[in-house]
């Protein structure tokens, strides 16, 4: 037994009320000196004497003494016998080993004893209420406390897991972003391996256009533009003379990917100085893309320009401006796109 099992048999004991295994339990506990239970087994041995005190005497009847006297006879008084020893008992009743130790002090007899004695049972009863309400309370709140505890365990729980997730998840978008990445970046490598191949390209073709230009006649536009139309992705737009130059012809060329537009011009007539060529793409309204001379001789001329509104164009022109170009058309057509 715990020693508040122990302690809270003290009263019984006190009361006699123990059976004989819980009687020599408490007894065992009281012989290896503890002073709190002794002290509180002196306390209930007071209020135990104190409870034959608080029955209410009763008179007996007036006639009891008479029938008494009269009851006795002349018999000689026999003589008592010797009476035998009484058997030892293996342990003391409730009470008389502490009897032995703690003599109960009778107490005296007052008028004040029943009302004492109903006040000594009442703190008694209210302290044991006190303890029980006091430990039901102590266990309710650490039963809170504990599911509490596990609430916010599982809830830490669920959280971690949730972020687990998560990095997972933003694992894999960097992964996937990495491979992305990578495959821009071969295809900017490629792009640019073509773009170099169309810069020389583009160089061959005019050096070819103005050794032609300068050392004879121009032959057919399909000889001149040969090497133009082995690019990809390649868009033509036949231009013909108007007639202020009936003879003249003109091939514009674009590149989808690079955005690029070469114009190559054959048998315009020679630029009048403080003027220049000017070619035109009309949308809406007529947009000037760049300009170029025909000089003394010539009879053929390339202009490369980017052109990144080409496929909304409607149609394409050239014309003869004042030297630097103009904002809009002021000259005669000398170039028109086929319709």
């Amino acid at each position: 037994m715990t020693h508040d099992e122990l302690e809270a048999s003290v009263p019984l004991y006190a009361a006699g009320a123990l059976d004989r295994t819980e009687r020599q339990a408490l007894e065992a506990h009281l012989l290896s000196g503890c002073s709190a239970c002794h002290s509180a087994l002196k306390g209930y041995q007071s209020v135990a004497a104190l409870l034959p005190l608080s029955l209410s005497p009763i008179k007996p009847p007036q006639s009891l003494k008479s029938k008494i006297m009269a009851e006795r006879g002349p018999a000689p008084i026999p003589v008592e016998a010797t009476p035998k020893p009484e058997p030892a008992r293996q342990s003391l009743e409730p009470g008389e080993w502490m009897d032995h130790l703690f003599p109960p002090v009778a107490p005296a007899r007052s008028s004040s004893l029943p009302w004492a004695l109903g006040l000594g049972t009442a703190l008694v009863v209210a302290v044991g209420g006190f303890l029980a309400w006091n430990i039901s309370t102590q266990r309710s709140a650490d039963t809170s406390n504990i599911r509490q505890l596990e609430a916010s365990i599982r809830d830490k729980s669920a959280a971690l897991t949730t972020v687990q997730r998560e990095a997972g998840e933003q694992a894999k978008l960097l992964a996937e972003l990495r491979n992305e990445l990578q495959r821009r970046t071969n295809e900017v490598a490629h792009a640019k391996e073509q773009l170099a191949q169309r810069e020389t390209e583009l160089e061959e073709a005019h050096t070819q256009l103005s050794q032609r230009a300068g050392g004879r006649a121009v032959g057919t536009p399909q000889d001149e533009l040969a090497t133009l139309l082995r690019i990809p992705n390649i868009k033509a737009v036949a231009l013909a003379g108007s007639d202020m130059a009936k003879q003249a012809v003109g091939f514009l060329l674009y590149d989808s990917k690079t955005q690029n537009a070469w114009l190559y011009s054959l048998n315009l007539p020679e630029s009048p100085a403080g003027t220049t060529y000017q070619l035109w793409a009309v949308h809406d309204k007529p947009i000037g893309i760049g300009t170029f001379r025909m000089n003394a001789g010539e009879t053929a001329r390339l202009l490369v320009k980017k052109v990144p509104t080409f496929p909304e164009a409607k149609s394409f022109a050239v014309s003869l401006e004042p030297s630097g170009g103009s904002p809009q058309p002021t000259g005669s057509m000398y170039l028109l796109s086929r319709s």
